[in-house]
């Protein structure tokens, strides 16, 4: 029977998790947890808050996009390590933020298949309604192929109407054909 580590012919010894760390950072134990992405996003979240900032007025002191800046901020991009330290700084959290900020994200990770918030439901919406209109747009357009979501730019905009200002989300996706053969 193999020794187990319940075996007490076998020591007992403690795992070490090599810690992922940024530059001027103290790691002052190996069995530190590391924070996820998810509850650093819900630290920037409350820290944007208590602040008082935009998330724009927070891309404009990272040098970044402000959709590319919110995204990583509420984690659907790693950040490089400089720009994690300087928004860990920015919005006065811990290393250990700044850390999880740097991390590869579990990207499209909604609590449910279906969105149930509003805003998001919308979006899902509107793909349930256009989504094949505007499948069938790209593809006479451009041919066979896809939008990318890799190589992306996203912006949200304000248009002023008499009837009431406009929503303008516009979705910039490099053209990708498929390569059959």
């Amino acid at each position: 029977m193999p020794a187990s580590s319940a075996d007490p012919r076998r020591p007992v010894t403690a795992r070490k998790r090599r810690l992922r760390t940024l530059p001027g950072m103290t790691v002052t134990s190996s069995a530190v947890p590391l924070m996820s992405k998810h509850e650093a996003a819900g630290l920037v979240v409350a820290a944007k808050t208590r602040l008082g900032l935009t998330w724009a007025s927070i891309a404009d002191a990272l040098d970044r996009p402000v959709a590319w800046s919110t995204a990583a901020l509420l984690g659907q991009h790693p950040m490089p390590a400089d720009v994690a330290a300087a928004a860990a700084a920015l919005l006065e959290l811990g290393d250990d933020a700044a850390v999880a900020l740097t991390m590869q994200p579990s990207r499209g990770a909604l609590e449910s298949a279906v969105p149930t918030d509003p805003t998001m439901y919308r979006f899902y919406e509107v793909l349930q309604v256009y989504g094949p209109t505007i499948k069938a747009l790209i593809h006479e357009e451009f041919g066979d192929g896809i939008m990318s979501a890799i190589n992306f730019k996203l912006d949200v905009a304000r248009r002023e109407d008499p009837a009431g200002d406009r929503v303008v989300v516009t979705l910039d996706g490099k053209f990708l054909p498929y390569q059959w053969g």
